[in-house]
């Protein structure tokens, strides 16, 4: 029976949405068993060689999102970093946009890149309440996500973040996201205060979770970010270091075989 997007965000029962980086890590993805994918700010810039953090244009995040949407048949959501501007217009806009290239919904920060400053939250707020407008207004189902980054960004506490999650609620967000919050004990808090799904992310010390963990918090949905590509990115870094500095081939023996690949990227 097909599941809807929005219908995989239970609380208490998270769904693991896979951040790829490309068609081909989607395809994967798709292949072990993936529910759905994300796109990855971080793991895009990476693929273009720059740096995270506001760097990718949102014609480039789209061309990027369109790239996997084509790539996979299950629902894609894309990391659209702050919407791409600092105005509400703007953001609802970039909804907009994202809903025309296939993405069954998309999340927005408040942050105003490439700085780690957060929006004042009455402007933050505004912000939401546009997209979610955009989103609401549009011939398909849409899921919008609201991000608190300022815990993570170490520039307000996780009192300040709860509040603006339940402002972000009230202003049409469907999921709610602080990533990354001092304690995992953090996660029940946050999944109680707020009645809609909440995304968390899987990554640092809470990749020392598992899934069962995550549902016993009350988290609807488990991104990992770019951790995935983070790893391959270590995989290169030691194999590479291992050949140039020692001569050393070794790690290139450890590689998936191709035909594995092949089976998998078929499918």
């Amino acid at each position: 029976m097909h599941v809807s997007f929005r219908d995989l965000h239970r609380p208490g029962d998270p769904f693991i949405l896979a951040n790829a980086w490309d068609a081909g890590s989607a395809r994967m993805l798709a292949a072990l068993g993936a529910e759905a994918i994300g796109t990855s700010s971080a793991a895009h810039a990476f693929t273009l060689g720059r740096p995270d953090m506001g760097s990718v244009t949102r014609q480039e995040a789209l061309t990027h999102a369109q790239d996997i949407v084509a790539a996979v048949n299950i629902p894609v959501s894309g990391d659209f970093e702050n919407g791409f501007g600092d105005d509400p217009d703007t953001v609802a806009d970039t909804v907009r946009m994202a809903a025309e290239v296939g993405l069954a919904g998309i999340s927005i920060e408040d942050t105003t890149l490439p700085s780690a400053t957060p929006y004042d939250r009455e402007l933050a707020v505004e912000r939401i309440k546009a997209a979610a407008s955009a989103a609401r207004s549009l011939r398909k189902d849409f899921v919008l996500v609201a991000r608190a980054d300022g815990v993570d960004n170490g520039e307000y506490d996780l009192a300040e973040g709860i509040a603006r999650l339940l402002d972000f609620d009230s202003a049409g967000a469907d999921c709610l996201y602080l990533p990354m919050p001092p304690h995992t004990a953090d996660l029940t808090i946050i999944c109680k205060a707020i009645q809609k799904p909440v995304n968390a992310l899987a990554a640092g010390r809470f990749t020392e979770l598992s899934r069962a963990d995550f549902a016993r918090h009350g988290v609807a949905r488990i991104s990992i970010g770019s951790s995935l590509a983070r790893v391959t990115h270590k995989v290169i870094h030691d194999a590479a270091t291992a050949m140039f500095n020692d001569g050393c081939f070794d790690p290139l023996g450890q590689g998936l075989p191709g035909a594995a690949v092949d089976q998998l990227l078929a499918r």
